[in-house]
């Protein structure tokens, strides 16, 4: 059963290749030959059903092409549903994007006054604290419930 409707899919390889191709579907594809011998020449036409979009073809996709396939709805039809299509990159533009990048600011540091790194430590801590944390807000609740007449029969006696 294949219950996907939208698939985007940059360059794979393989059966991931094989699978997608088959998904694609195939596209009835004419072909035309021509014979040349000594007494004659012959041309023939004969059609063929091919990959719409060939496995080999997705094993070789470069960065910024991909292939893909959208779902359409019963009041919404989509003509066009497989593309193989490609992200056009203007270099200049980000590169100029790139140049006024701020760094990311400390927002906490994990080193204590002689340099040494605390993290580890501040992460076992903060574990310790939610598990504290945890077990009281677990015993606060049991005791109320043990209180409320309405709730009691909730609690498990043993």
């Amino acid at each position: 059963m294949n219950t996907v409707g939208n698939i985007f899919s940059g360059q794979v390889v393989g059966e991931s290749a094989k699978n997608l191709s088959e998904r694609f579907g195939k596209v009835l594809q004419k072909r035309q030959s021509m014979t040349i011998n000594r007494q004659d020449k012959s041309t023939s036409i004969s059609t063929q059903l091919d990959s719409l979009i060939p496995a080999s073809k997705i094993s070789n996709l470069t960065q910024g092409m991909f292939v893909g396939a959208v779902s359409d709805n019963f009041d919404e039809r989509i003509e066009q549903k497989i593309f193989h299509a490609e992200i056009v990159v203007d270099n200049a533009s980000v590169a100029r994007e790139t140049k006024a990048y701020q760094k990311i600011p400390d927002i906490l540091d994990f080193r204590d006054g002689d340099g040494n790194d605390t993290m580890q430590a501040e992460i076992e801590r903060n574990y310790n604290q939610i598990k504290a944390d945890v077990k009281q807000i677990v015993a606060e609740e049991l005791s109320r419930i043990a209180a409320d007449p309405d709730l009691q029969h909730l609690i498990k006696k043993e």
